[in-house]
């Protein structure tokens, strides 16, 4: 299993430690969840990409929810009415 591990990761490039901390912080900045809490409080990497996936579910689910919503809208009025016209130009 070792070999495959290290064939594996010869072949992508390699991220330093210093590029993953970054990425990890800049990930923080963007979690809800995570930026409401104060600055001293640690949070570990694998945290924080939990956190990341879970809001990547979330938002996957809002649009979903808001697709179902546009398509009982848009199935509720005249396709010929200046709302239809309104809801077409902001899926477009």
């Amino acid at each position: 299993m070792s070999n495959r591990r290290s064939r594996q990761s010869s072949s992508a490039p390699r991220i330093s430690d210093d590029q993953m901390t970054d990425l990890v912080n800049k990930l923080r900045l963007l979690l809800p969840e995570i930026c409401e809490r104060r600055r001293s409080d640690k949070v570990s990497a694998s945290k924080v990409l939990q956190e990341t996936c879970n809001y990547i579910r979330k938002l996957h689910r809002e649009v979903d929810n808001l697709s179902d919503r546009l398509s009982q809208l848009l199935d509720s009025v005249d396709e010929d009415s200046q709302e239809a016209a309104v809801i077409r130009s902001l899926l477009m």
